[in-house]
C-alpha cells in the first residue's frame, strides 16, 4: 500500500507539469492493494495503462478523442487481465494523440504530454502519456501499445526501454481479434529490460478466437535478459532514411557509436539496407491508416446514437476517415500484399543477420507545437471536407506528400509493424541539447530472445542512458 500512496504523490506533484495521466483510479488502487497477497510477480507495484485498446471495466476508454469523452469500458481487455493477474496496481489511464495517429502526443481534447528531459518538447508518441509518467518516476512501468512506431519512438525520445513483441504473441481481444491488421501489439514500456521482459513473460501467449496465433519460437524472456548473447550476434545496420527523407545528425551519431560500442562486445557489424521497397512500405502503411480510420469514425455510431461529423473529432483525423472512404478495396488488397511480401524479404535477410539497427527516429523530439497543423492547413480541411473534393485531393498528388510529411520524422519503425517481426528501441545516445534519442534492433518473427539478449548485454555498459538524469525523474525522488 505504501508503494501505490508514494506513486499517487508522485503523479500528483509531478502530472501538472507534463501532463501524462487524463484519468486517475486512486479509490480503486487503494482496495486492489489492500488485497494483495504479496505472491504475484510484481505485487503491489503501480502501473498505467494506455486510453486506447486496454479498457478496464468501467473505467472511461476515450482513444484521445472527445467523441468518447462519456464512454465506458463494458469489460476488461485480455491484456489488461493478463496485467492484473501479475499484482500491478492500475492508478490511472495516460495521454494520447486522437485515435493513437500520432508519434507525438497533443490531443486537442487533453492538451499536449511533455517531455521530463525537458518540458518544451515531446515525448513522442502515440504511447507518449505512458513514456513521459515512466519516465519522470511515477510508475515503473505502464502500458503501450505499438501499431507504427507507438512504443518505441515515445522510448526513444525519454531514454527508455521499449520492445514491441511479435506479432501473435500478446492477445489483442476480447473486442478484436487483431488490431490495425495485426500490425499494432500491446505490451508496456518500462526503464529497466528486466521489466519488460518479465512481464512479456506474464502476458505473452495463446488466446481464443485471435486473429493470428503467438509465433511457435517462445524463451524465458527474463533469463534471456541477464544471460546475454549466446554468440557472436551478426548486425547490419542502416542510418538512411527508408523513404529518402533527411536523417538528423545526431540520430545517424547514435548508430555509428552503438556500432562501435557492438564491435567491441565481440558482434559482427556490416553498413547494409534492408532488402524492401521503404516507399512501398510506407505507401501500404498509410492505405491501413486511412481505412483503420474510416472504420472507427464509423463505429462513433454505437455511442454518439448517430453518424460522426467533422466536428466530434480533430480536422487531420477527419480528412484521414475520408480518404479512407476513397480508398478502394483492390488498394487495401494490394497494400497488405505488400505486407507479405516485406515479411519474406525480412526473413530471407535474416537467414544471414541476426539483427538489423537503424536509427529509431530520424529527428530528435519536437517541440510542443511544432508539427501541429497551421489554421491555413486546419481550413482547407474543413473546405475540402464541406465541399467532398477528397478524391480530387486523392488524385492530385496529396497523399505522396501527406505520407513524406507524416513519416519524414519516424520513417524506420513501421517495417516491424507490417512484417509482424519484434522491434525494440534502446537508450544509447543523447544529443548536445540534452535529449536523448534511441537506437532500433529488429529480429526475425519469434525472436524476442535475442533482442532482449543483447538488450540485457547493452544495459550493463556504460553508453546506456539512465533516466535517472532527467529533471523530473530526480525531482520525483527528492534529489
Amino acid at each position: 500500500m505504501e508503494i501505490v500512496v508514494a506513486a499517487m504523490a508522485r503523479l500528483e506533484r509531478l502530472n501538472p507539469k507534463i501532463n501524462a495521466v487524463i484519468h486517475k483510479m486512486y479509490d480503486k488502487a487503494k482496495a486492489a492493494a489492500a488485497e494483495i497477497t504479496g505472491e504475484e510477480p510484481f505485487a503491489g507495484v503501480p502501473i498505467l495503462l494506455k486510453d486506447i485498446s486496454q479498457e478496464i471495466k468501467g473505467e472511461p476508454i476515450t482513444s484521445g478523442s472527445k467523441a468518447l469523452r462519456s464512454y465506458r469500458a463494458k469489460k476488461d481487455a485480455t491484456f489488461v487481465k493478463r496485467l492484473r493477474a501479475t499484482g500491478v496496481i492500475f492508478l490511472g489511464v495516460t495521454n494520447v494523440p486522437e485515435f493513437a495517429l500520432m508519434g507525438i502526443t497533443e490531443p486537442r481534447y487533453y492538451g499536449p504530454t511533455r517531455n521530463p528531459w525537458n518540458t518544451d518538447y515531446t515525448p513522442g508518441g502515440s504511447s507518449g502519456g505512458s513514456a513521459a509518467a515512466v519516465a519522470s518516476g511515477i510508475v515503473p512501468v505502464a502500458g503501450a501499445n505499438d501499431g507504427g512506431g507507438s512504443i518505441r519512438i515515445p522510448a526513444a525520445y525519454c531514454g527508455l526501454f521499449g520492445l514491441k513483441p511479435s506479432r501473435g504473441r500478446v492477445p489483442a481481444g476480447p473486442f478484436f481479434g487483431r488490431h490495425w491488421q495485426g500490425a499494432s501489439v500491446d505490451h508496456v514500456l518500462t526503464r529497466s529490460v528486466r521489466d519488460s521482459a518479465l512481464m512479456l513473460d506474464l502476458v505473452k501467449g495463446y488466446e481464443a478466437g485471435a486473429a493470428f496465433p503467438p509465433p511457435p519460437l517462445d524463451q524465458n524472456y527474463l533469463e534471456c535478459a541477464y544471460q546475454g548473447p549466446v554468440h557472436s550476434l551478426r548486425i547490419a545496420f542502416s542510418t538512411n532514411s527508408p523513404i529518402g527523407t533527411p536523417v538528423h545528425p545526431e540520430c545517424r551519431e547514435a548508430v555509428i557509436k552503438a556500432a562501435r560500442l557492438l564491435e567491441s562486445l565481440g558482434h559482427q557489424v556490416e553498413e547494409k539496407e534492408a532488402p524492401v521497397d521503404g516507399n512501398k512500405i510506407a505507401q501500404s502503411y498509410m492505405t491501413m491508416y486511412f481505412g483503420e480510420v474510416a472504420a472507427d469514425l464509423a463505429s462513433l455510431k454505437e455511442v454518439l446514437g448517430r453518424k460522426a461529423r467533422m466536428e466530434d473529432v480533430e480536422p487531420a483525423t477527419w480528412m484521414l476517415g475520408l480518404l479512407g472512404k476513397v480508398t478502394s478495396s483492390e488498394e487495401w488488397v494490394l497494400s497488405i500484399r505488400e505486407w507479405d511480401t516485406a515479411a519474406f524479404q525480412m526473413e530471407a535477410f535474416f537467414e544471414k543477420y541476426d539483427l538489423y539497427m537503424t536509427p529509431t527516429t530520424a529527428d530528435p523530439a519536437s517541440r510542443i507545437g511544432e508539427q501541429g497543423l497551421s489554421p491555413r492547413e486546419v481550413a482547407l480541411m474543413k473546405w475540402v471536407s464541406r465541399l467532398n473534393l477528397i478524391s480530387v485531393v486523392k488524385k492530385s498528388g496529396f497523399v505522396d506528400d501527406l505520407i513524406k510529411r507524416s513519416l519524414k520524422r519516424t520513417p524506420f519503425t513501421q517495417l516491424a509493424n507490417l512484417t509482424g517481426q519484434p522491434a525494440m528501441s534502446v537508450p544509447l545516445h543523447i544529443t548536445r541539447e540534452g535529449l536523448p534519442v534511441g537506437v532500433q534492433f529488429i529480429a526475425s518473427k519469434g525472436r524476442e530472445d535475442i533482442l532482449y539478449r543483447l538488450a540485457g548485454q547493452l544495459e550493463q555498459t556504460d553508453q546506456w542512458i539512465k533516466v535517472e538524469q532527467n529533471p523530473l525523474y530526480r525531482e520525483s525522488n527528492g534529489k
